[in-house]
């Protein structure tokens, strides 16, 4: 088995905890007919030992329905979700659709956010989330729409405005961390024990987060440096740098001369050079002084084109409507527990 099944899936990749059912004939001795053993919820791979040997990767069906789901956080997204029987996926997959917009480090409570989205289910139980519809997610008193349009070159998120929601950098070099301070003229450094300028944004994460550049650019620097420890820095044009440091290591391949595309990986979270724990200081410069990251409004990429407008139009009006009566349900639902409590 181990020799024919190489091709499609190596047995070394089978670990414990995942399922597998064993199929035999009903002889007066019986044999081994199959073999299903399951990595996830939707893959199988099928060993049908009946004659010679055969194996197969196949999928289970997939149903997808479309779900609506609004709430106010209260401590984070992620519990929110929880407290309403949500997937907390869809915690991820929300911020991957504002990676461009929101800074998911800085939302407080209060935010709110109305989500149209697809879940999917194999035989009746949920096994993840698809696609994100349409949003509305309102962080510091500011709505910010999300609706997913393709108009020939595959799907991608567009607001009310018909901008594209991508922007020339991400709103954050990490998925997943905490915004632990922010970029300021006076701060105590925990190290050197005195007040100086931070003129960078710390983000606490696990060592060996992955760490990803906010845009597109070149590798002018991978290296290491007493205070900063291992650090890589990014030219993204004439105008824009970025920097991130005290990086436990460099990803392979992350070298002087290299170009790098947005989003992906340069190294990861560590505590080299001056740093009292793991994290990640993201340093911003615009024509070569450094700047609050927060402050930059990058452009919007390409919006829906002219020919499109008149579809997308009609298509988000519908999703905003949709999105719109769901808060007002939220706000009701709120309005009765506070009475309630009352």
């Amino acid at each position: 088995i181990a020799k024919a099944s190489k091709e499609v899936y190596n047995v070394r990749r089978f670990k414990q905890g995942d399922k597998y059912t064993v199929f035999t004939t009903k002889d007066t001795i019986p044999k081994l007919a199959f073999l299903v053993y399951q990595p996830n919820e939707v893959d199988y791979i099928l060993y049908d030992l009946r004659d010679s040997i055969v194996i197969e990767a196949k999928k289970k069906d997939i149903e997808i329905r479309v779900r609506e789901a609004s709430g106010i956080i209260n401590s984070s997204l992620y519990q929110t979700l929880v407290d309403q029987n949500v997937s907390p996926k869809l915690a991820v997959e929300l911020a991957d659709v504002y990676a461009w917009t929101i800074d998911f480090y800085r939302i407080q409570k209060g935010d709110y956010f109305n989500v149209i989205f697809e879940e999917k289910f194999i035989d009746d139980e949920r096994v993840g989330v698809g696609s994100i519809l349409a949003a509305d997610f309102n962080s510091y008193n500011e709505d910010n729409y999300a609706f997913l349009y393709d108009q020939g070159e595959g799907p991608d998120y567009f607001n009310e405005q018909a901008e594209s929601l991508r922007r020339a950098f991400l709103k954050s070099p990490l998925k997943y961390g905490r915004l632990t301070s922010a970029y300021t003229k006076k701060r105590f450094h925990p190290v050197q024990k005195r007040y100086k300028a931070h003129l960078g944004t710390d983000y606490a994460a696990p060592r060996g987060t992955p760490i990803r550049t906010v845009g597109d650019g070149k590798i002018i620097a991978a290296s290491y440096s007493g205070g900063n420890g291992r650090y890589v820095k990014v030219q993204h044009n004439s105008r824009y740098t970025t920097q991130y440091l005290h990086m436990s290591r460099i990803a392979s391949g992350i070298k002087n001369g290299r170009y790098v595309k947005q989003g992906e990986v340069i190294g990861y979270v560590g505590s080299t050079g001056l740093a009292t724990g793991p994290h990640l200081c993201f340093r911003f410069w615009d024509n070569g002084v450094q700047v609050d990251p927060f402050k930059i409004k990058a452009p919007p990429t390409t919006p829906v084109s002219e020919q499109n407008m008149a579809d997308f139009t009609s298509q988000s009006e519908k999703w905003m409507e949709q999105l719109n009566a769901l808060q007002l349900s939220s706000e009701a639902s709120e309005t009765m527990t506070k009475d309630s409590v009352d």
